[in-house]
């Protein structure tokens, strides 16, 4: 993942290390109020060659949907093949502050949906929906390969409209083998669906090394929007009281060892690499690593993961 906080004059080199390194996908995030989904997504594939670039995600709301299709479709006609793209409803809190909450988030999401996979695939569409109202609308431009449109969701309802309506599936970190196994039977989908899995990712000859970068990227995960996430986890009653029990600070402190090896992509190569297999295994397509600490020693350290990972 490109760190949503980076220095802009550094992001072009975080891609193009990032390639050079063997990483398959580089994912972007639209976190409010940091930087632009689609403006990061055509400088990274600009700069790059091969990488796949992600953007995760783009809050349905946030944009009217034929022009969204515009911009899409237009990194995809330029860089074929190489643009994933994430929709989903957006942090509750950050889009109310942008006075783009919806009614029915759900109901936003679902029609985005529809509406964005068919115009990027060169359709008409005339739909009169409560979010999307279209009057025979198509693409003069619609893109020879279209980009797959994932859902970036959490819940169960949410993760069902996925199945129905998306090529796949944005999971946002932590992912477990427990919380996929859980999201994929919520899923259910009948066609090929791509998951995407997110984890803070650190790697180090040392575990409790590793491990500390490890816990403040994890501080946040005891807040109720994560129920989704922690609810099928062994521990889940204790992850809860300890939360309760402490601020986020001193909730990563005092996690024990094992919550953040479940928790995360941690620990020496070997260790980590094995993590991956037990996601692959649950049902992961493809793990997206957020480098914990600095951005490019983290990512030199994760690099190590490039190798037989799959």
């Amino acid at each position: 993942m490109l760190p949503r906080d980076l220095a802009a004059d550094r992001i072009i080199e975080f891609a193009r290390e990032a390639e050079r390194h063997g990483f398959d996908e580089l994912w972007v995030v639209e976190d409010f109020p940091f930087r632009g989904g689609i403006a990061q997504a055509g400088v990274v594939l600009s700069a790059t060659s091969t990488i796949t670039v992600g953007i995760g995600i783009l809050p349905a709301a946030s944009r009217n949907v034929v022009f969204a299709a515009m911009e899409i479709a237009t990194l995809a006609e330029l860089f074929a093949g190489r643009l994933h793209v994430g929709v989903g409803h957006g942090m509750p809190d950050w889009m109310r502050q942008a006075s783009a909450w919806p009614a029915s988030p759900l109901g936003m999401l679902d029609e985005t949906l529809s509406a964005l996979r068919e115009l990027l695939h060169g359709h008409r569409v005339t739909v009169d929906g409560r979010y999307v109202q279209l009057d025979d609308v198509g693409l003069e431009c619609a893109p020879s390969t279209p980009p797959l449109v994932l859902a970036g969701v959490r819940g169960p309802k949410s993760l069902a409209l996925s199945g129905r309506r998306a090529d796949g599936t944005v999971l946002a970190e932590p992912v477990t083998p427990e919380y996929l196994a859980a999201a994929r039977g919520h899923i259910a989908a009948t066609e090929p669906h791509r998951i995407v899995a997110y984890n803070v990712g650190a790697v180090s000859a040392s575990p409790s090394e590793a491990r500390a970068l490890a816990r403040p990227a994890l501080a946040w995960i005891g807040e109720p929007d994560w129920a989704p996430h922690i609810d099928p986890l062994p521990f889940a009653a204790d992850f809860t009281a300890l939360r309760a029990s402490t601020d986020r600070d001193g909730f990563a402190a005092a996690m024990p060892d094992d919550w953040v090896d479940a928790l995360a992509v941690v620990g020496t190569p070997d260790t980590a690499r094995a993590r991956l297999h037990e996601l692959y295994a649950a049902g992961a397509d493809s793990v997206v690593l957020i480098p914990a600490g600095e951005p490019f020693e983290a990512l030199r350290a994760l690099s190590a993961l490039t190798h037989n990972a799959g």
